[in-house]
Formats: C-alpha cells, sequence, structure tokens
C-alpha cells in the first residue's frame, strides 16, 4: 500500500500539480482525454461482448510500443496468444513481429473459474510473479489485463474481491506502469460485472454498442477520470483496418483556414453571381427539391476543378458509378475521362450499408489515400435513413469540420421537401459558407428550374435570380426576363423575347420606313427648289433681256433725236 504523501508530495499539489499522461495514439480519443490515460495509475475499460475493448487495449500497447517507445505486457485471462495474433491481423496489429523484436509480451493465463473448487488462502502473488519476470523482459511501462473478472470470478465475496482487486492496482501504480484493466457489464446494464471495479479505478471507460434502425453503431464515454478535466458526452468510435478511431476527430476545436483564393464553379454566370467564384476551402451547400440539378451542379464542380489538375472526390449515397457516368453524359459532363486520367475518384455506397461513423472514418480514409481537394457529397439528407436528426447533424458538422481541417473545399446536396424552401437544411446552414437553393416553377403547363444565393460569406453575391437549365451542351444560367406577370421562364421567356424581338424588328422597320419617306421628301423638295431656281433664272434672264432691249430702244431714239437737231441746224 502507499503511504501517506511527504511534504514534496502536498507541495506539487499546492503549486498545481498537473497529472501526468501517456498518450494512446488512438486517433480522436488523446483530444477527448486532454492527452491519453493517466500515466502511472489503472485505467478501467467496460463494455459488453462485441464492444472493441480488447481491440482498445490492443492498440493502446502497439502504439505506446511503436510510436511512444514504451513496450509492453499484454495478460490474457481467456484466449490464448496464437488466437489472439490472428484475430487482429486484420486490424494491422502484428502481434508477434513486436513480440520478436520484444517490444511487446503476450503473457496467456487461462483460469476457468469452474475448476475452483474453494479458494482458502490463495492470493495473487503468482501472478504478480508473471507479470513481473514479463516486464523485465522488455522493460515494460504499460501493462493490459484481459479481462479482469476472470480473475476476480475465483473470489467468493464482495471484500475479498475488494482487497485483492486494490492489491493489484496498487502493485502496478508502484512500478509506474500505466495500466488498462478490461472489464465486462453486469447483465442488467450495471457498469461492471461485481459492482467494485470503477470504484477502484482512476480511468474509467465505457464502451457501448447498439443497434438503432438495424445499423449498428459504437460510443465512448469517459465515465471518470480522477485528477484531471475530461469529456463527459458520448463519442461515437469505428473498429476498421486503421484501428480503433474515436469520432469527432477534428471537431474539437475551430482551426481551420479561411483561403482567400477564388476558384471557379465551371459556369461563369454563377461566379459572376457569386463575386468571383467559391472561396477555396469554403463549404457549398445545395438545396432543392428532387430534379432540380443538384447533382449536375456537384459534378460539374468536381470536373471543373479536375480541369485545374486538382483531385476530385465524388461521394454518393443513391446513384452508382456507371450512372452517374451516363447520366452526366448527356449533358455533356464527361466524368468518365476524369476518371480516366486519375483526377476523380466516385465512391458509390448507400448509408443504410454501415452506421454514420463508420462511414466518415471510411471517407477519412479515402480523403488520406487520394488527397482531393475538392469533395461532393450527394447527398447528405440520406442520413436520415441510418438516424435521428441530433445524430445526423452531428455528423454532418464532423464531416463538414473534418474536411475544412484538411483544407478541402466541401460540396453538399441536401434534398428538401415541397413544403421547405428554406429554414435550416439538416441543421448545418448556419456553418455554410456558401448556400445556393435550386427550385422548380411551373406556369403554362410546363416547368422550369430557377437558382439563387442565399447565402455567401465574404462575398457581394448577387441577389437576383437565374434559370437554370440543363442542356445538350452542358448547363447554364440564363437571365431571367420580367414582364408583365413577373418572372418569365422556359416558353414563357421565349414567346416573350420573341415579341420582344418581332416588335424590335418592327421598330427598326419603321423607322427605316420613316427615314426613306424623309428622304424621299427632301429629295421632293430640293427638287422643287431647283425647279424654282431654275424659273427664277430664266425669269432673270428674259428681265435682264428686256432691260437691254429698253435701253438699246432709248439709245436709238436719243441718236435719232440727235441727228435731227443737227439737220435742222444746217437747213438754217
Amino acid at each position: 500500500m502507499q503511504g501517506p504523501l511527504g511534504d514534496s508530495a502536498l507541495k506539487d499539489v499546492a503549486a498545481g500539480y498537473q497529472l501526468e499522461k501517456a498518450p494512446t495514439g488512438i486517433k480522436g480519443f488523446d483530444e477527448i482525454s486532454g492527452g491519453g490515460l493517466p500515466r502511472g495509475r489503472c485505467t478501467l475499460v467496460s463494455g459488453a461482448a462485441g464492444s472493441g475493448k480488447t481491440i482498445f487495449g490492443l492498440e493502446f500497447l502497439v502504439q505506446g510500443s511503436t510510436t511512444f517507445a514504451e513496450p509492453g505486457v499484454l495478460m490474457c485471462f481467456e484466449e490464448s496468444s496464437l488466437n489472439l495474433s490472428q484475430d487482429v491481423s486484420s486490424l494491422g496489429f502484428n502481434l508477434p513481429e513486436l513480440v520478436r523484436n520484444k517490444k511487446l509480451v503476450i503473457e496467456s493465463c487461462r483460469v476457468n473459474p469452474a475448476e475452483v473448487v474453494t479458494i482458502g488462502d490463495f492470493d495473487l502473488e503468482g501472478l504478480f510473479l508473471r507479470l513481473e519476470q514479463a516486464i523485465n523482459v522488455v522493460g515494460a511501462k504499460r501493462v493490459v489485463l484481459d479481462p479482469i473478472e476472470t480473475l476476480l470470478a475465483t473470489y467468493g465475496n464482495t471484500p475479498t474481491m475488494r482487497g485483492e482487486l486494490l492489491r493489484l492496482f496498487d502493485w502496478l501504480n508502484d512500478r509506474s506502469l500505466t495500466s488498462v484493466v478490461i472489464g465486462e457489464r453486469g447483465r442488467n446494464g450495471e457498469l461492471t460485472r461485481f459492482g467494485v471495479e470503477e470504484y477502484v479505478s482512476d480511468c474509467v471507460i465505457l464502451l457501448d454498442q447498439r443497434v438503432e434502425n438495424e445499423i449498428s453503431t459504437r460510443r465512448l464515454r469517459l465515465v471518470k477520470y480522477r485528477g484531471s478535466a475530461h469529456g463527459t458526452n458520448e463519442f461515437p468510435f469505428t473498429i476498421s483496418s486503421r484501428g480503433f478511431i474515436v469520432l469527432p476527430i477534428t471537431a474539437v476545436k475551430l482551426v481551420y483556414t479561411a483561403g482567400k483564393e477564388r476558384i471557379s464553379t465551371g459556369l461563369p454566370q454563377l461566379d459572376q453571381m457569386l463575386g468571383g467564384g467559391l472561396y477555396r476551402h469554403s463549404s457549398v451547400l445545395i438545396s432543392g427539391h428532387t430534379g432540380t440539378g443538384k447533382t449536375t451542379l456537384i459534378a460539374n464542380f468536381l470536373c471543373e476543378a479536375a480541369r485545374r489538375g486538382e483531385r476530385a472526390l465524388f461521394v454518393s449515397s443513391e446513384e452508382s458509378p456507371e450512372q452517374l457516368v451516363r447520366d452526366m453524359a448527356s449533358v455533356a459532363i464527361d466524368l468518365q475521362h476524369w476518371i480516366d486520367v486519375g483526377l476523380l475518384k466516385i465512391w458509390a455506397e448507400r448509408t443504410t450499408s454501415q452506421g454514420m461513423e463508420e462511414r466518415l472514418a471510411r471517407m477519412e480514409n479515402l480523403i488520406e489515400e487520394f488527397q482531393p481537394l475538392l469533395v461532393g457529397l450527394d447527398t447528405i439528407g440520406s442520413l436520415g435513413q441510418v438516424g435521428q436528426d441530433p445524430a445526423v447533424n452531428a455528423t454532418v458538422v464532423r464531416t463538414i469540420d473534418l474536411l475544412r481541417s484538411r483544407g478541402i473545399t466541401a460540396v453538399l446536396t441536401v434534398l428538401t421537401h415541397a413544403d421547405v424552401e428554406k429554414g435550416d437544411v439538416v441543421g448545418v446552414s448556419a456553418i455554410i459558407d456558401t448556400w445556393l437553393l435550386v427550385k422548380n416553377v411551373e406556369a403554362d403547363g410546363e416547368r422550369n428550374r430557377l437558382l439563387y444565393i442565399v447565402k455567401s460569406r465574404g462575398s457581394n453575391h448577387s441577389n437576383q435570380v437565374r434559370e437554370f437549365r440543363l442542356t445538350s451542351q452542358g448547363p447554364e444560367l440564363v437571365e431571367v426576363v420580367i414582364g408583365p406577370e413577373g418572372v418569365l421562364t422556359g416558353s414563357s421567356r421565349l414567346v416573350y423575347e420573341d415579341k420582344q424581338k418581332r416588335l424590335s424588328v418592327y421598330s427598326l422597320n419603321e423607322m427605316k420606313r420613316k427615314h426613306r419617306t424623309l428622304q424621299r421628301h427632301r429629295l421632293e423638295i430640293e427638287a422643287q427648289i431647283e425647279l424654282l431656281r431654275s424659273q427664277f433664272q430664266e425669269d432673270s434672264d428674259e428681265l435682264e433681256l428686256i432691260t437691254l432691249e429698253e435701253e438699246g430702244a432709248m439709245d436709238l431714239e436719243a441718236s435719232q433725236g440727235l441727228l435731227r437737231a443737227q439737220h435742222r441746224g444746217e437747213s438754217k
């Protein structure tokens, strides 16, 4: 047993002593526990069959020996070392290699309580000797006992059981071993089978596996953690080929890049409406009723990223890759080309094939392998088939946080019902950077699509509505026409535009006709002026001629008068 605190220990506590922690290397767990398990103390991991207790303990040992240079000892009371090594090989744990390299010791100490007749004065000295020997072989810093109930079942009364369990924990703590003790839940939902294990442990972790809507989901909760603040919520976790992963992986802190670079959507008209395109690393939500072209928009965004030489990932939960390639080809979006080039990958799987957390973990694994810069998820609303609204909202938030933390531009679609146009779509519209809404409008016996921007953070975006058309040459946005009866789309727009065109042509022809008439009048007036000028000239010439004749006659008469005068003078 440990003695009373000395003066130095009391001074450390008074000075605000911080509990030292041993990182587990389990993805996500160290974040929610504030650094890992209490170093040099015992942790109880409890749960029902199949909840992942042994995997937790094994990854704690494997990560310790391979990542943190802390060899470990695994003592099994039920399973043989051979079976255990074979069972966990599919998770990437090569236990025999660790044993050969003296980084791990596996001790199989199988105990069958049915064979025990009486306990007598039996104690744990034999266990301590085997542990001591195994610890000395590799210089172990970590120990896992799996499961402790098999050992405790040999004791007939609770006081003896509790005393021996305390003695075991003290023995481990005295040697500064960071220990994980695997426990089993009680049949009626109790935390442990015997009800004493959780009270003598410094840290208690509860693993739970539930089946809801025929989908199995695992949860982890830190029940207690002496000497340390910790998260008390339930955190989903998965067990995959990458080991034990606790979610949220990246949603613990709001730390991510807010880029200023703009990227194109592949639609020049939409880029203009957004003030130059989308911000890189941002999140985009496309909502709308069925048949409004949400999937087509995502496909266009992804192909535009591929044209820039960037990798893009298409996550589909409703259509197969072959169907997507065929359907998008009808609107001149060639997904197959970019798949062949290696810049586009399609992951198509129904959400009902696994739990939401497992799906998120698999997507993260795919992201790490493919390293895309843009990810399209079509559609996040399908998660409602495998979970309730709070769980769905939490998963979507984790997904967005995961993509943001990796510097990935995220484009998500969600199907809205006929009575929901805007509002809080899937509970995540508040954390989305850009929200595009596409809708169907019915008029004059036909249905047409409209698109507008609900919000776009950091952008001086357009508040106008555009008609969204899917053509054999590709998707396009067309400016809507405002007629006497409001917004006109489709055939109404074409009829109105044709009418306006005809009116324009009529006005042009009328103007040309008036111009010709004016020209004709001008020519007629000029001709009349020319005629009057000619008549004036003739009159002038005639007057001049008359004047000349009159002057000639007057000169003649004067000359004759002079001659007569001279004649009279001579005659005198």
